[in-house]
């Protein structure tokens, strides 16, 4: 119930314990996309932690001093800014340290930003008689913008349970140099291979998107079946191809119904993709119209008074990646 402080600059919203459960249960259904349920174990720390007493907690908060503490990066430069830091801050690093303790470690993997957390980990075992747990720091994984790390907050991400054609997209929409660190990070080929993709691209033999397909289906394929995949990049390829743009197969198509033109017989076009919900808002779609992204099909709209007439039919596209809606009136 207390938020890893690591990284921030204030202190983080507490969660009750239903929120904490909860999360979880997120948390599992990602991470046996990659682990085998069957070999894996999950443990509470609750199960350990609601069984300390106050003394417990003056005992383990004695194994650790503030010096210690401020030499976290985050810490002390909050600490110099005057920022406040609150006790049950410091608490966090030697609750998960502890875990270490109560599960007898022997090694413990985790992201570079968690090397003091886990390094207070190795502390604490020795401080409580046992043996130290070696400790396997791995680079943060740079977001989709290529500046900052990963992160759902931020926008940046592809997440692991997103549905294969969403995942292609965002993949597909990194950069060049990006995709070096992702061939590094996400796939197992040798650091070689990774090298002789890159001497292509710099000599014109291979294309930067085909590798960058390749990278996708490496990543892909780790995280849910093949075929399915390939039907997704198929699909993809369809929207995103500007010569030959296709429709997806499960677009979404609406009938009209006369209460669209009781007011008018020629309703803005705005208007009706609002109250459809394909867009949020009447300003929203002349939003859009202004920045160049919805489309009747392949042309562009530039009027946003653009009116809808009776027993047509329209195909009207948002943005790049080919969000569709098909429209009988």
């Amino acid at each position: 119930m207390i938020g890893d402080p690591t990284g921030k600059s204030e202190t983080r919203k507490r969660l009750s314990k239903e929120e904490v459960l909860e999360n979880s249960k997120t948390y599992q259904s990602q991470v046996f996309k990659v682990l085998d349920p069957i070999k894996t174990r999950i443990v509470y720390n609750s199960s350990w932690c609601s069984e300390m007493n106050f003394e417990d907690v003056l005992v383990l908060s004695s194994k650790y001093n503030v010096a210690r503490m401020l030499e976290r990066d985050d810490f002390s430069k909050r600490y110099k800014a005057g920022h406040p830091i609150s006790m049950i801050e410091f608490l966090y690093p030697l609750i998960q340290g502890y875990d270490s303790v109560a599960m007898e470690c022997d090694v413990e993997l985790g992201g570079t930003d968690q090397k003091f957390n886990l390094l207070v980990g190795r502390d604490l075992q020795r401080e409580y008689g046992k043996e130290a747990q070696c400790v396997l720091t791995l680079p943060l994984l740079v977001g989709l913008d290529g500046n900052k790390k990963m992160s759902k907050s931020l926008g940046n991400y592809v997440g692991i349970a997103e549905v294969p054609i969403d995942m292609f997209g965002k993949l597909m929409s990194i950069s060049d140099d990006l995709m070096w660190n992702y061939f590094e990070l996400l796939t197992d080929l040798p650091l070689s291979e990774i090298e002789a993709r890159k001497n292509g691209m710099r000599s014109k033999e291979l294309h930067p998107k085909e590798v960058k397909i390749e990278l996708a289906k490496f990543i892909m394929d780790q995280l849910s079946s093949p075929s399915e995949n390939e039907e997704a990049i198929e699909e993809w390829k369809k929207i995103h191809n500007p010569k030959s743009r296709a429709v997806p197969d499960d677009i979404r198509e609406v009938q009209l119904g006369e209460e669209f033109f009781s007011e008018t017989p020629e309703p803005l076009l705005v208007w009706v993709l609002s109250k459809l919900s394909f867009v949020p808002s009447v300003s929203e779609g002349r939003r859009l119209i202004k920045a160049g992204g919805l489309y009747l099909f392949e042309d562009k709209i530039t009027d946003e008074k653009f009116a809808i007439q009776k027993g047509k039919e329209y195909l009207v596209r948002q943005g790049k990646k080919g969000k569709f809606l098909k429209i009988l009136s």
